[in-house]
């Protein structure tokens, strides 16, 4: 069984100020982050003694916070890997192309990001649709509810309260807004060519 930890940040917890404050990322980092980790590790652990005794009562639930929690971790990671204190800007080449072709522009596909961002109950996602080969923006409630199957995500958006309360109160609006002052489109752009990659 693979025994799931908690990846460093790439940066300081300082380093993201003032979009997001050293207090919200050492919370939302260490004991957020770390709290799908842990259940992550639990669920599976529960799966693994329930297939070697032959008793599955407890399996569904556990399956249920595979999902939940592994959703959490995989976006998390992401999350801080979108983010870097030399941020900001738009994106340059391939990815901006794209974006453009997909969108109609760059201004149009941020327009609708943030506005996912802005009703979303969990996290607004930049994905990869290998079906139709474009890309598309998604809402996904909690970690796992509103995905699309075989999707890729190349940008995450954590608007969890927990993201953005402590910084911004109820203005969810203006952390969306200092998110983009600290997007890594370095990172973006790595993921979207790996979708290439591996599916063009």
């Amino acid at each position: 069984m693979t025994e799931h930890e908690l990846p460093p940040l790439p940066y300081d917890y300082d380093a993201l100020e003032p979009s997001i404050s050293e207090q919200v990322v050492t919370w939302h980092h260490d004991t957020h982050h770390q709290g799908y980790v842990n259940g992550l590790n639990a669920a599976e652990e529960t799966l693994a003694e329930n297939r070697e005794s032959g008793d599955f009562g407890s399996s569904p639930g556990a399956i249920g916070n595979v999902t939940h929690n592994g959703s959490g971790h995989y976006l998390h990671t992401m999350f801080w890997e979108n983010m870097s204190p030399n941020g900001g800007g738009e994106p340059e080449g391939d990815l901006a192309d794209r974006i453009e072709e997909d969108f109609g522009s760059y201004e149009g596909w941020k327009g609708e990001f943030e506005a996912a961002a802005g009703a979303a109950g969990g996290w607004a996602l930049l994905v990869y649709d290998p079906v139709s080969k474009q890309l598309r923006n998604i809402v996904v409630d909690k970690h796992d509810q509103g995905a699309l199957w075989g999707s890729h995500p190349i940008l995450a958006l954590d608007v969890w309260e927990h993201s953005y309360y402590y910084d911004y109160g109820p203005d969810r609006g203006d952390f969306i807004d200092s998110f983009f002052d600290v997007v890594n489109w370095d990172s973006v752009a790595e993921e979207y060519q790996k979708c290439l990659d591996h599916f063009e």
